[in-house]
């Protein structure tokens, strides 16, 4: 080559980056490196920034310090552009060290050493070069206040990023538009948006970085009405055309917001600029579709994009699994692989969310496998949906499975399970996993806790519940609203109204509309009528609004002393002057009110008159009122509807045969007693449990599979006949000795049934 210099600067110059870069190693390494000039140096180095190309980079750099011409290793030019590259191609050490080794610094040297370490998120590192600049009596230019308030923004550090501020106000540069856009955007990510807002309304002059900044400063910290705003009277200046940031974060604002109109205005204004198609601009408005339930449109926008990207495709296949559409969802994910990108942790998070019910089961194990095929199996997130998803397809002991082999388990992970074992009724394991879990985690949050007060609830374990009572105070959460309300609820489903009642007045002005419907419900359901219909008067006194739960602790509790009149006024109210629609709960709770009480004609009228179809539970409660009333008529009716939604369940045939055997209809007893057997219905056992030396026992009628069982049965017996020595005389459910059965088809062994 006989002028490499010319050479090299002509093909950098003509943009031919990469042919500069092969000419450069094209020349001759041996006797000794050919010279080359300061500004092929220069050309050289800024070829490799622009290209990112590390490794050639590291190659310009040794020839550089090989170079016959000395003086050209302790250029300060090149020296910048060298701490400049590296920064660029993700090297921030060998740009420090670079910048360690200059003889002399000027501005340039720390603006650019401070970038490399931001560009590559060593925000503190920077800050700690931008304090000994200060420190070296160098003032500051805009490039390296701009990086300085850029890393506080990385770091949400708005305590620093204001001293930066300070510093900017006394500098000369101070004014500058890389500033004050650097400041705006700190504000904003620093929670201190209005600030930011107030900064970017002194600008003298703004360009679309610093409308950029503001808008989405706003949408990023719930702000979208604000955010739209600003859009509009950046449109209304007309000095400044819309990019695709400055639609992303608008589209994503009307998305959260629900502004359909808006946003199709906004898409229109999109295509007005071409920019509808682009990958950034074009998912945040399929995103906008999306959440404004109009997937179609989505769909539509996802398609036009020119080339979408990863998160273009994350974006709708996670629409579609939002919506529950997984057949979709699966179809999108084998194009995007079709399309050459591999799918990343938040595609298979996505897909996992769409697995719900056991007929989704196998769409989740095919994704389980593909995600370990890929390695995704260690992201600790991708466990956390896996775990999730095998819960809600009802397959636990996968769920299991997948917890045991989460390595490197979150707070996240332990909710997921605990929430698993919790609506899958494995209580008991929701007590050994605590205690695991307070020897695995420094404190827990206030979803670990709740869960186990759910547990605890469900088996009345007031010990489990008093623990973790006195844990909230060790870690701190006593002050948590909603731990508070689970306590005030769980203390009263274990019965210990006293403890709730305490907690209640405890928790003084942090109580909120849940904490009074919790300790409502509890005194209604315990048979504390009077004392949950005094609590209401004074939340209503206090000016509380009553929610939908309040409404069933106040109508249980109506029922239960009788207040039937009262309890039908409290029910015409609530949506009158509450806005509470009443809902199937209510419905049940006027029906047992009336039922109660004896008005079965009432009750069946209002059946009759809901406006939704009567559930399992409003029948039982007809059915159960019939058995106390003696009102065949109203107890075949209820025993149908029961029947009708669940043919195999136990108790509305076991009722059914009490009122004819109070009735003395043995006839229909016995059809009924054939019906029961030939169905092949049996009544379900009943469980019960109880603690002993930190241990649960769970216990099943007649059941012998308890390694103690012989004791157990022989105990009973001793107990059973001293109450007899006590003076009980157990009692059969149905008397049927008093009858005429001559007609009955069963034998007396038959007609002594065990109902429980």
């Amino acid at each position: 080559m006989q002028n490499p210099n010319g050479t090299i600067l002509q093909l950098y110059h003509s943009g031919r980056l990469s042919a500069a870069l092969h000419a450069f190693q094209s020349l001759p390494s041996s006797p000794a490196p050919a010279p080359l000039s300061a500004a092929t140096y220069a050309a050289l180095v800024a070829a490799c920034s622009r290209l990112r190309s590390l490794c050639q980079g590291r190659l310009v750099h040794h020839h550089l310090i090989a170079s016959p011409d000395a003086g050209l290793a302790r250029n300060t030019v090149l020296n910048n552009h060298l701490i400049t590259m590296y920064g660029r191609c993700a090297a921030p050490d060998s740009a420090r060290l670079v910048f360690d080794e200059m003889p002399a610094k000027n501005p340039v040297s720390w603006a650019s050493v401070i970038a490399a370490h931001v560009q590559n998120r060593r925000s503190t590192d920077a800050l700690v070069l931008f304090s000994l600049m200060l420190r070296a009596g160098t003032a500051p230019d805009q490039f390296a206040l701009g990086s300085a308030v850029r890393a506080c923004a990385e770091l949400g550090d708005a305590v620093v990023g204001r001293q930066v501020h300070a510093q900017a106000m006394k500098s000369e540069t101070g004014n500058d538009l890389i500033v004050q856009n650097a400041l705006v955007t700190m504000y904003s990510k620093s929670g201190f948006v209005g600030d930011g807002y107030l900064l970017f309304t002194r600008m003298r002059e703004k360009d679309l970085i610093s409308w950029g900044s503001i808008i989405a400063g706003f949408a990023q910290q719930g702000c979208e009405m604000e955010a739209l705003q600003i859009f509009r009277e950046m449109i209304a200046e007309g000095l400044h055309h819309p990019n695709q940031f400055h639609l992303g974060s608008v589209f994503r604002a009307c998305g959260v917001l629900g502004s359909l109109e808006y946003g199709k205005q906004i898409h229109s204004l999109s295509v007005k600029y071409r920019l509808d198609c682009n990958s950034y601009a074009g998912c945040s408005l399929s995103d906008m579709y999306a959440r404004c339930k109009k997937l179609e449109s989505a769909r539509k926008v996802f398609y036009g994009i020119d080339a979408p990207d990863l998160v273009s495709w994350n974006s709708i296949i996670n629409a579609c699994s939002v919506e529950g559409l997984l057949s979709e969802a699966m179809v999108l994910f084998s194009d995007m692989r079709d399309s050459g990108l591999r799918p990343d942790g938040i595609t298979v998070r996505g897909l996992l969310c769409a697995c719900a019910g056991c007929d989704a089961l196998q769409h989740g194990r095919l994704i389980h496998s593909y995600l370990v095929k890929m390695g995704l199996d260690g992201d600790v997130s991708v466990c956390n949906s896996l775990l999730s998803m095998y819960a809600r397809c009802m397959d636990f002991s996968s769920a299991m499975d997948v917890f045991h082999e989460t390595k490197d388990r979150d707070v996240v992970t332990w909710n997921s399970i605990l929430t698993a074992c919790v609506q899958h009724q494995h209580l008991e394991v929701v007590f050994e996993l605590f205690n695991l879990l307070q020897r695995s985690v420094p404190s827990l949050d206030g979803i670990s806790l709740n869960n186990v007060l759910s547990a605890s609830a469900e088996l009345g374990y007031l010990e489990m519940v008093k623990q973790v009572h006195a844990y909230t105070f060790k870690v701190g959460l006593v002050n948590d609203t909603m731990l508070s309300n689970g306590l005030i609820d769980t203390y009263a489903k274990c019965g210990s109204l006293d403890d709730a009642a305490k907690h209640f007045e405890m928790m003084g002005t942090n109580c909120d509309v849940f904490s009074w419907s919790s300790l409502i419900v509890g005194y209604a359901q315990s048979g504390y009528a009077r004392k949950a219909l005094d609590l209401f008067a004074r939340m209503r006194n206090l000016g509380i609004r009553p929610n939908h739960v309040t409404f069933v602790g106040v109508l249980t509790a109506c029922s239960r002393v009788g207040f039937v009149d009262e309890g039908c006024y409290y029910y015409s109210i609530m949506e009158p002057e509450h806005g509470i629609l009443p809902t199937r709960e209510h419905c049940s709770c006027v029906i047992d009110l009336l039922s109660r009480a004896g008005r079965l004609t009432e009750a069946a009228k209002f059946v009759d008159q809901m406006p939704f179809e009567p559930d399992i539970v409003m029948w039982k409660t007809l059915l159960a009122a019939s058995k106390t009333h003696n009102d065949v008529e109203m107890g075949k009716r209820a025993a149908e509807g029961v029947l009708n939604i669940d043919p195999s369940h136990s108790a509305a045939y076991v009722l059914l045969c009490n009122i004819y055997a109070a009735s003395g209809d043995w006839n229909e007893f016995a059809r009924l007693k054939k019906a029961m057997r030939s169905s092949g219905v049996k009544k379900s056992p009943g469980k019960s449990w109880v603690k002993l030396k930190g241990e649960l026992k769970v216990f099943i009628v007649e059941d012998r599979s308890h390694p103690e069982s012989e004791e157990i049965y022989t105990m009973l017996d001793i107990v059973g006949m001293e109450m007899i020595k006590a003076g009980y005389v157990p009692k059969l459910p149905c008397q049927y000795t008093s009858f005429d059965h001559t007609n009955s088809d069963l034998s007396d062994e038959e007609m002594v049934m065990e109902y429980g």
